[in-house]
């Protein structure tokens, strides 16, 4: 049921955007963004229903973005959200150049914490495949 909510919720965007004169490039660089924003939003309410709050969707940093940040009581969440055809798919395309600029762009949201950089910090990764089936995989970066 789900997936026909998010699909009904950005369908309309899509066929705006699809009526006027657009190349096929053009159009499925549209899909994949509506289909990434679809994404998060299946993230974000993953995180909400296990009782962490949303503290910023795409916040942006001098180094990079970070996809989603939620506060699960003092502790910080980072999330980075991959979606493909596959969870395994989703995953590898998760380079070792992003997960160092994730690393600088949570560092710089941490230090704006109360705490600042002792705050507790947990960095998941949310893989998204394409039937909308959502697998975490909390500490993803740990042993990165």
């Amino acid at each position: 049921m789900m997936q026909l909510d998010l699909f009904v919720d950005y369908a309309p965007r899509l066929a705006v955007q699809s009526a006027t004169r657009t190349t096929d490039r053009q159009m499925r660089g549209r899909v994949n963004y509506l289909s990434g924003l679809a994404a998060e939003d299946i993230v974000a309410r993953d995180y909400a229903r296990r009782g962490m709050t949303e503290i910023a969707r795409r916040w942006r940093g001098t180094v990079g973005e970070i996809d989603l940040i939620c506060r699960n009581g003092d502790d910080v969440v980072i999330i980075e959200i991959k979606k493909s055809a596959t969870f395994d798919r989703a995953a590898a395309r998760l380079s070792r150049r992003q997960m160092d600029r994730i690393y600088a762009t949570a560092a710089e949201f941490i230090g704006s914490e109360p705490r600042g950089q002792l705050t507790d910090v947990r960095l998941d990764l949310a893989l998204v495949d394409a039937g909308a089936a959502l697998r975490i995989v909390e500490n993803a970066f740990w042993d990165a």
